[in-house]
């Protein structure tokens, strides 16, 4: 009924298409040192959790966790598993440790109200860096039993520590102005990722100097660029004896192109091109030795799934992967003009048969993350029922280059509010539109369906937030200190922030409403959406409130994602079908 808090019951795993959460997903994959075993997270128990493999074999066993598990890393010594969980779904992250047989588990790092991010091995060291609260990089001795801070500060991430141990690197500052710098005094570039060559000569770093992020080589005081272009280096991943390089680039609006670089004879500008099992890859990962390389690969119709490959690219495999669906629809990559000239891009996702079709705008999170042609059950979903899907990159998304992604920040936030309503012009011959989001995406299609409440026949909240101010008070601290330069200052720019809240004009609201959140989330926390229903209630404004408890700012289950598929689909076929 609209108007009804939902409070879902996870326990029910309903079944609805080939589209939603019942097929299971593998993700951040990791080797053993050898390359002959791997370790990733996946839900097929519909909880995430790690399972261990033998490379070429499909027998694996589960190591649970009490709660979901995030990421997972093999140690260089291969005695250990470090393990990243979410207690409860929400965004605060604790480390554990367990051997690979799944015996020996305790906890190391992420104790009480304190988070845990970015764990990962030191190269030959029986020695895992992490960062706590964004304001402590501790390193964690597992045969000593010993832990280090070994820097300390505001907005903080380890990189790396160098071989001797004489430097650390850092990631150090805001949303959109992070630079990496050593304890030695040294500001590397622009950048968040960065690492120490085997012997600590040089620094291999992400450089976001440009237009574009680079691959570059830092010793002495002199930059190389080993991998640059009119496309981004999204990520690399550097072998332990230091002599190859995987470069993950981001192309053509967001697919994902993937190359091995010689560092012995970078100079030569050789770059050999690895072929791809999907169109987006992420997590790139070497076994200890080099032998071999791990990522997780996945497109439309086509869940993540983990491959490994040989040093110089070749001898695919699939770990543990799906096909993609026959009858998937494959978006296409469409373009348009924004109101100031700025040029936007989108992937459009058109059903079978003759249109024109009911469409919804989907605005991703971040704002900084990047709508790519990945696996999407409710897109498919959507579409297999004749409801196209826009699924655009508004500016301040990644991918497009420096300036595109910090083309919203504080004042210029209203210019992505905009853009929303260029994506509703673009689709003027659709008899019917809609818009949702989540996270950020939540805030801008509240904030867009306020401002042109004549434009959309209905809308979706996904854990979005509505009063900047309520924001900033009750989101995790870390995560308040690093949105101060993307969103503005809470108290110096109150006014605007003020302005920008979409909750002092909801009384302009016109589309039905349904709001989407997870009862443990504590980066964009549930008050941003008992303020928006009691508001929209107190007027008797068709909505609905789909409450998820157990889960955080992720729906993390897949019993919980197959309940919010069901529900969203009921809700825009409803009002976007009738």
């Amino acid at each position: 009924m609209e108007g009804q808090l939902h409070r879902v019951d996870v326990t029910v795993l309903p079944s609805f298409s080939l589209y939603t959460s019942a097929i299971a997903g593998n993700w951040s994959v990791t080797l053993s040192p050898d390359g002959r075993h791997a370790a990733y997270v996946s839900d097929r128990s519909g909880t995430p959790s790690v399972w261990v493999q033998p490379i070429g074999s499909e027998l694996a066993f589960q190591i649970a966790f009490a709660e979901p598990v995030s990421a997972v890393a093999w140690s260089s010594g291969g005695g250990w598993l470090a393990c990243q969980i979410a207690p409860g779904g929400a965004p605060r992250q604790e480390v554990w440790l367990v051997r690979p047989d799944g015996s020996d588990l305790h906890q190391v790092a992420g104790f009480g109200a304190d988070t845990a991010d970015n764990p990962r091995w030191l190269p030959g060291r029986p020695v895992l860096a992490l960062t706590e609260n964004l304001t402590e990089a501790v390193l964690i001795d597992v045969v000593a039993g010993t832990r280090t801070v070994v820097a300390s500060g505001d907005l903080i991430s380890l990189c790396d520590v160098d071989p001797a141990g004489r430097a650390v690197l850092l990631r150090r500052g805001p949303r959109g102005d992070r630079r990496i710098v050593s304890t030695q005094g040294e500001t590397i570039c622009r950048g968040e990722q960065a690492v120490f060559s085997p012997g600590g000569g040089c620094v291999y770093a992400r450089s976001e100097d440009g237009e574009f992020p680079a691959l570059v080589r830092v010793a002495g005081g002199t930059t190389e660029v080993l991998a640059a272009g009119d496309r981004e280096v999204e990520t690399f991943a550097v072998t332990a004896d230091g002599r190859t390089a995987a470069v993950l680039w981001n192309v053509h609006g967001g697919e994902s192109a993937l190359s091995l670089l010689d560092l012995d004879h970078s100079g030569s500008g050789e770059l050999i091109d690895v072929p791809l099992p999907g169109p987006v890859v992420s997590g790139l990962t070497w076994s200890f030795d080099g032998s071999a390389l791990a990522f997780t690969a996945e497109g439309p119709g086509q869940p993540h799934g983990v491959w490994v490959c040989a040093r110089d690219g070749s001898d695919l495999r699939a770990i543990s992967a799906e096909p993609a669906a026959a009858d998937a629809v494959r978006p296409a990559l469409v373009s348009f003009p924004a109101h100031d000239g700025l040029t936007l891009t989108g992937w459009l996702f058109t059903p079978p048969g003759p249109g024109p079709h009911p469409t919804v705008i989907w605005l991703h999170g971040g704002p900084e993350a990047q709508e790519r042609p990945g696996h999407g059950p409710l897109f498919q979903s959507l579409a297999q029922r004749g409801i196209a899907v826009l699924a655009p990159n508004v500016r301040g998304s990644s991918g497009f280059g420096r300036t595109f992604v910090n083309a919203d920040n504080v004042k210029l936030r209203y210019d992505a509010i905009e853009d929303v309503r260029t994506c509703a012009a673009f689709l003027a011959g659709a008899p019917r539109i809609g818009v949702m989001g989540r996270s950020y995406g939540g805030y801008l299609t509240l904030a867009a369906l306020c401002a042109y409440p004549d434009l959309f026949d209905v809308g979706i909240d996904v854990c979005g937030m509505s009063d900047f101010a309520t924001f900033y008070e009750h989101t995790e601290p870390w995560i308040a200190s690093a949105a101060i330069s993307k969103y503005g200052d809470p108290v110096a720019d109150a006014d605007l922030l003020r302005d920008l809240s979409p909750i002092h004009r909801l009384d302009r609201l016109r589309a039905p409403l349904m709001v989407v959140h997870g009862e443990n989330d504590s980066n964009v926390p549930v008050i941003e959406a008992e303020q928006v229903v009691a508001a929209l209630a107190a007027r008797d404004h068709p909505h609905r409130y789909l409450l998820f408890p157990g889960e955080g700012h992720e729906l993390l289950h897949r019993s919980s994602r197959a309940s919010y598929l069901r529900e969203t689909i009921d809700w825009l076929t409803t009002h976007l079908l009738r």
